[in-house]
């Protein structure tokens, strides 16, 4: 006979995207683990309260992530999902990342009227985006469009766009493939054009160090995903950048071999600092680390510097 069915109380935010997202880890958790039960538990952060305000003006990087990592360290829940971009590069003590899942896509793309794409927008073409770094590396491509602020979940982002607000969007193909959107999808963005956000598209569990939870969770943690956002976050610790600064970065794990583009810009997109580097999988944390110091040395410091 089976013993009791356990609870793991999963926290998570409560917009349709991060449900989504919490959602798939429960079920993947429930049939993989029959002896546990994962109970969602949905835990208002930051960045939900002020969904108008620019993310740089109130706090950046932990907005969305906080207060679930507080609830972890009161023992309020188990598990928590988090967007991994969402994470600051330095968990708080007794805080540890127990799985990352295969990412799912990290491009980002491109949402418009009339099915424009990017290179087709007409001059001052009006495109909303909430990130530093996609104004950024959007204006350094095309300094004839009209970049707006704009904040709120994919569904509020899209009513914008049809009410008329803006003509395009740019947004995670991540997200709206999550929450089964992307056939609103115009086209997929080239890192040529825009680097996407470190993480981009990768899931964050994270749970207590010292918790039986890490090792019930490992069956989710896929190795290339995890190399591919260690090199990336290496790197944007190197440069402590965070929501303040256009940072962009995206590593690519193939067999042994990884290789990583980042890009480093002036918010107004007149500077931009891009590089790459390759090397083994095993080495994925120092590829991260040595190209930010490359672009250091290279210009990226005054950028940083004058942020």
């Amino acid at each position: 006979m089976s013993g009791p069915v356990k609870t793991l109380r999963l926290g998570s935010r409560g917009s349709a995207l991060a449900l989504a997202q919490a959602s798939w880890v429960k079920q993947r958790i429930e049939a993989e683990r029959p002896e546990l039960s994962v109970e969602l538990v949905v835990i208002k952060t930051s960045g939900d309260r002020f969904m108008e305000a620019p993310i740089q003006t109130i706090g950046g990087k932990g907005i969305f992530t906080k207060e679930i990592e507080d609830a972890l360290l009161r023992k309020e829940v188990d598990l928590a999902v988090h967007s991994m971009k969402d994470l600051p590069t330095q968990l708080p003590v007794g805080l540890a990342i127990a799985a990352v899942p295969e990412r799912v896509d990290a491009r980002d793309v491109l949402v418009a009227v009339n099915e424009m794409r990017l290179d087709q927008l007409p001059p001052g073409a009006r495109v909303g985006t909430g990130s530093l770094r996609r104004r950024a590396q959007l204006l350094h491509y095309r300094p004839d469009l009209s970049l707006v602020p704009i904040r709120g979940n994919i569904d509020t982002r899209l009513k914008k766009l049809e009410a008329g607000e803006v003509d395009a969007l740019v947004m995670a193909a991540a997200g709206l493939k999550r929450i089964g959107r992307e056939d609103r999808i115009t086209e997929f963005i080239s890192d040529d054009i825009c680097v996407s956000a470190v993480a981009q598209g990768a899931l964050g569990l994270e749970t207590r160090e010292d918790d039986a939870a890490r090792a019930q969770l490992s069956f989710l943690h896929h190795g290339p995903t995890f190399a591919e956002v260690e090199a990336e976050r290496a790197f944007l610790r190197r440069l402590g950048g965070g929501c303040h600064v256009p940072v962009g970065a995206r590593a690519r794990a193939e067999g042994d071999r990884l290789t990583i583009v980042g890009v480093v810009a002036e918010p107004d997109g007149s500077i931009l600092c891009r590089g790459a580097a390759a090397g083994v999988v095993a080495a994925a944390d120092r590829l991260g680390r040595e190209l930010a110091e490359r672009l250091l040395r290279d210009g990226a410091d005054r950028i940083l510097a004058l942020s």
